[in-house]
This record gives C-alpha cells, structure tokens and sequence, in this order.
C-alpha cells in the first residue's frame, strides 16, 4: 500500500531531521514534520517531501535544467512507472484540508484513505489503512482541530496521522510542488476525459524556481505554478488507439488555455486569487510528448515560455 511505503520514508526522515534541515513535533499524538515553516529545510527534504506525495512510486531527482532556457540552472526530474495510482491517486492536491483555525491544500496516499473526491471515486482508488501518512502545503503548522478532522476522514484515531508540512515559499516546499510536472499532464487527460489508466509510464522535467520571499505565498504559488506552466516537459508512455491520443494531444499543453500568456501571480490576482476561478484548463505542463506502444506513434505538443519564465524567477 502506498500509506506504508510513504510511512517507511517519513520515519527515516523524521530519525534524521536535524540533519536534513527539518523539525520534528507531537501534537494530538500526530508525528509532524516541518520541512519549511520554523526551519530552513533543505534540497533533501524537498525531494523527500516529494517522494511522500508519490507514495513512494516515483522517483525525484535534482539535475540540471536546460542550458538554453538561461532562466534556472537546475531542474526537478520526476518518473514513475504506476503514474495512476503515484500521481492521481497520492500526489494531487486534492484534499483542501480546512477547519475553523486551520487550511492547506492536502496530498499524498491519506487521500485514497479518506476516499472522498470525485475523481478517485471515478478512477477506483482507495486504500484501508491503519496509519496514514499526508504533506501539507501551508505557511502554518496544522492545529489540534485539523488534526482532528484528517483523523475522523481517514478513519483513523489521530496517532495513526502523520504529516508533512511546507510553504511554497521554502525550499523543500517549491521542490514538491515542481515536482507535480506529470500529474499536471495526468489530471488534465482525466478532465479531457481521456482513459488515464492507459497511460503506463512517465517522465516529467521542470525548473526549479527560487524561493519567493518567506510570507509571500502568492509570489511562491506564482512562480512554482510558471515552473509548471512555462516550463515542464512531460513524456507518457501509452497504451491505447490512436485516435483517442489524436483527439487529446493538442489539448494537453498549457498553451490550450484561454488564461496561458502571463506569469500566474497576475492571473492569480485577476481572479481574486481564487483557484477555482481560473480557467482548469491551465493546470498542465508546457510541452507534452505521448508515445504510443500499441502503433509506435508519437505526438508532441506546447512549448517552453522563457520569456514569461524570465518575468516570474528573475523579478
């Protein structure tokens, strides 16, 4: 189960915090660890917050970034060989975790436990756990009432939560979320409807932004969201017919939306800053590539925005 894979790396992380630039804390018998909000975390931290989000069915690595984009010299190269359950079913920010003192947006294999959204109803991805495990994009560590209410959702008592929390603002926490290049690709498929369980692997490539000023979480979302928009290159893996591949291709890639063309801390802003206001069909990578095993085609659609890159990292 991938709530016992992402546990076995969360307590090796939790065992080595100092090290890695984290803290660990007990609260309502919940395990903790802060990866960005009263620490500095790290680029090791990062990759493993990314890993908890997968579940443990990709792996996350640091390289290099391409030399011509002259935005960022390094990248967050993610692949993964079970993209529907890693991706879909664990890494999506899904679960808008919120109580009365308390929100983040929530990821991670607890997601399949508590089993509530609508997409992983559709796609049959659930997981009975007796311990959970869940990262927290947030500015703020989780509060007794939220804990709470993870634990009651899940199904478990609140000593089987466990969490990892970061702003987009730190390290470790614009890792994670520039590590999301495939699932961009996958949850977009999903709402062209196209079948996601034809997809058989992987790979997803985007720069990693510097850190926006700590507090300013609009300047984090804004430029993790253009690593993504303007930035990643994706490759699938699929087996399925071509014309079902022919009528998504073009579709896939960013540029499809109406809302593609400006950093997204202004489209942000022109929506109140309400997520939900923009367009959906901007959630998706740059450039998307689909090979397809079962007739040997290839299609590639989208392009890298330096220029909007530019904008967004460098001002």
């Amino acid at each position: 189960m991938l709530n016992d894979s992402a546990l076995a790396i969360f307590q090796l992380a939790a065992n080595d915090a100092a090290r890695i630039g984290c803290a660990v804390t007990t609260l309502r018998e919940t395990t903790v660890l802060d990866a960005g909000i009263e620490v500095r975390g790290s680029l090791e931290a990062g990759v493993i917050l990314a890993r908890l989000c997968l579940g443990d069915r990709g792996n996350v690595t640091i390289c290099p970034a391409d030399a011509n984009s002259l935005v960022s010299s390094i990248a967050v190269l993610v692949r993964t060989d079970d993209p529907l359950r890693a991706c879909l079913g664990a890494q999506y920010a899904g679960w808008p975790v919120q109580s009365d003192d308390f929100f983040a947006m929530g990821s991670g294999p607890m997601r399949m436990s508590r089993g509530r959204e609508e997409m992983l109803k559709q796609l049959r991805l659930s997981e009975s756990a007796e311990r959970v495990l869940g990262v927290l994009e947030s500015d703020k560590m989780p509060t007794e009432s939220s804990i709470e209410m993870i634990a009651q959702q899940c199904g478990v008592p609140t000593a089987g939560v466990n969490l990892a929390v970061a702003p987009s603002t730190s390290i470790a926490g614009s890792i994670q979320v520039v590590a999301r290049s495939i699932e961009t690709a996958m949850h977009k498929l999903h709402e062209l409807e196209f079948d996601v369980t034809a997809i058989v692997s992987a790979t997803g490539h985007a720069p990693l932004p510097p850190p926006a000023k700590k507090g300013d979480t609009v300047g984090g979302i804004g430029r993790t969201n253009d690593a993504m928009l303007y930035g990643a290159t994706v490759t699938l893996w699929v087996d399925h017919e071509d014309d079902a591949i022919d009528h998504v291709a073009t579709q896939i890639p960013s540029s499809s939306s109406s809302d593609h063309g400006q950093p997204f801390a202004n489209i942000f802003k022109q929506y109140d800053y309400d997520f939900y206001k923009v367009d959906p069909l901007l959630f998706s990578p740059a450039v998307v590539t689909l090979h397809n095993l079962r007739s040997g085609r290839t299609w590639s659609a989208g392009r890298i925005a330096t220029d909007i890159l530019r904008q967004s990292f460098l001002q």
